[in-house]
């Protein structure tokens, strides 16, 4: 059983100014390479990133990581990232449907967390594993990402997925185990220049 993540790096940032993926950190590395690593070191399999505003741009920027050439990082457009991060996780969860049958699980991320590191997703995944699994990060009570999704849940979490909403609508009324990070990060994003 492996678990693939999925990270969502669509938007506009119209707040930010500017997609947030490509946004750097203090020490000039992109926020979309920074997310990657963090993923793969964290202990995913594999990362499909999901690009929208500015894909080519933020191609580049993969490019020049070197992760283009990682037989373990994908891209997948999202045509309709406008409309928000549901049809960013619709697009990246369909990317998935033919994975192999070993891929059991998907952890779905955000670009803009700079400080959830891979310490983060390794207690994540470490929540469980299979195709029914459901569980999230918190940070001091406060459910937050990434999102542990078993692949029993995909087809039901692109079903509703739409506008801003993500998974929050299928999660609702499920049992979902939270995983307290609080300790390891704040889990907030970033959406103003202020804020980074």
């Amino acid at each position: 059983m492996s678990t693939v993540g999925v990270l969502l790096a669509a938007g506009a940032g119209h707040r930010m100014g500017g997609p947030k993926a490509l946004l750097r950190d203090a020490s000039d590395v992109p926020f979309v390479d920074r997310a990657v690593g963090r993923l793969l070191d964290g202990g995913c399999e594999a990362v499909t990133v999901v690009l929208g505003a500015s894909a080519d741009e933020v191609r580049v920027l993969l490019d020049e990581a070197g992760w283009s050439q990682d037989d373990a990082v994908s891209v997948v457009v999202a045509d309709e990232w406008a409309e928000g991060m549901g049809a960013s996780l619709r697009a990246g969860l369909a990317a998935l449907a033919s994975a192999p049958a070993s891929v059991t699980a998907a952890l779905v991320s955000l670009v803009d967390l700079p400080d959830v590191g891979d310490d983060v997703v390794r207690r994540v995944l470490a929540a469980g594993a299979g195709e029914d699994v459901l569980a999230r990060a918190s940070y001091d009570g406060v459910a937050g990402h990434p999102v542990l999704l078993g692949r029993g849940h995909w087809s039901g979490v692109v079903a509703v997925a739409r506008g801003d909403r993500g998974a929050r609508d299928y999660l609702r009324g499920r049992e979902v185990r939270l995983v307290e990070c609080g300790d390891l990060a704040t889990g907030r994003d970033v959406d103003r220049p202020g804020e980074l």
